[in-house]
């Protein structure tokens, strides 16, 4: 099961562990069942070496 960021209408943001389409989901600080599912930030990175950092991309003879 993916985690998923919430928003509430009382404005609470919190992130639950909740089954895939899973589109509103119960608020732990008003206890209703009014959170949304929001668009998270992407954590995405890449470190280190790989094809960028090898030479891949450019065109170096």
């Amino acid at each position: 099961m993916p985690v998923y960021e919430f928003k509430c209408q009382c404005g609470h943001l919190f992130e639950e562990l909740v089954p895939m389409g899973t589109e509103t989901h119960q608020c732990p600080h008003c206890h209703k069942k009014q959170a949304k599912k929001i668009m998270s930030a992407c954590t995405f990175e890449l470190k280190g070496g790989g094809w960028y950092a090898d030479g891949y991309a450019s065109s170096k003879k």
